[in-house]
């Protein structure tokens, strides 16, 4: 197998899952892990040679773009005739560097289990539906990006978020109970709001709102954020079709907002997105301008939203 990537949680799992089924078939293989720059081709000889009380063996090998020449030629000549109760998984960064040993074990038949840094906002929602998948569960959009927004990018926390959520939900994990779990955190109640209305889930909506509100989230971030989902789906529509990476230099605008603009856009119609405006901007100026109730305020402006969606229903 080679593991093709530097993302690491992925890597460590992919040797995990080897290690794993290998266990499974035979509880007393043996497992070798060496770095590549620190390992011999005697070494690798000795680690894949038969056995004299055979058994199941997992040779695994880090780092592979760090392999010597004369380690590149020992690997290659050995999974040219391998011995089939060994198992050989080397990591490989991906890059140039060392490419002579990730091209020859594609030529040779190895599996290859991609492991590559995800890095697009777009990569990492569809990472989380995912996790919350691969635990019995499921994950709405906006759970997804708010969930993103309350943990950050780093994809460990990420999978230990999902698998925690999983486990003391039950698995249906919607915008609402990320912001219970992830309560205090101002940039999660707003943009849960905004994405939830902006896709016509009212009930959603209010219910992040209300979560937000009563843990005293200041109501003037939940406006902003509205103000801009509202914004950035009219440039969005406005811009016409095309792909995200293409309308974003001139949308002045990063790709994913684009992406995450086209898909809440649908639904939408011109005049819609004029009222929503207009709500929008109706209650930043009463959040701003210290309304009585800016809770009042905001509910509002999320029903007037909604209506605008819907056509005036």
């Amino acid at each position: 197998m080679l593991v093709l990537g530097e993302e690491e949680l992925l890597v460590v799992r992919a040797v995990n899952e080897v290690i794993a089924t290998a266990r499974a078939t035979d509880a007393g293989a043996e497992v070798h892990d060496q770095e590549a720059a620190a390992l011999s081709p005697g070494e690798v000889a000795a680690m894949v040679s038969p056995s004299l009380f055979g058994g199941a063996r997992v040779v695994v090998v880090r780092r592979g773009q760090d392999a010597r020449k004369d380690l590149v030629t020992a690997l290659l000549s050995y999974v040219a005739d391998p011995d089939p109760d060994v198992t050989l998984v080397v990591t490989h960064a991906g890059g140039a560097k060392g490419k002579a040993l990730s091209d020859g074990l594609r030529t040779a038949g190895a599996r290859v289990v991609p492991a590559a840094k995800i890095t697009r906002h777009r990569e990492r929602v569809d990472f989380i539906r995912a996790e919350v998948r691969g635990h019995g569960g499921r994950c709405s959009e906006a759970a997804a990006e708010a969930l993103l927004a309350a943990v950050g990018n780093d994809l460990r926390e990420l999978a230990s978020a999902c698998s925690q959520l999983v486990a003391d939900t039950g698995g249906t994990i919607d915008a609402s109970t990320v912001s219970r779990y992830y309560r205090g955190r101002a940039e999660v109640s707003g943009f849960t709001v905004a994405d939830a209305v902006m896709v016509g889930d009212v009930a959603g909506a209010l219910e992040a709102l209300r979560w937000a509100l009563q843990i005293g989230v200041n109501p003037v971030p939940i406006a902003d954020a509205l103000a801009d989902g509202v914004r950035t789906v009219a440039r969005v529509a406005s811009a016409g079709r095309g792909r995200p990476q293409q309308l974003a230099s001139a949308l002045g605008l990063p790709p994913w907002k684009v992406e995450r603009g086209q898909r809440q856009a649908r639904g939408w119609t011109p005049e819609g997105l004029v009222e929503a405006m207009r709500a929008a901007a109706d209650a930043n100026a009463a959040v701003k301008g210290g309304a009585e109730d800016s809770g009042y305020a905001l509910e509002r402006a999320i029903m007037q939203v909604s209506m605008a969606r819907a056509g005036g229903r």
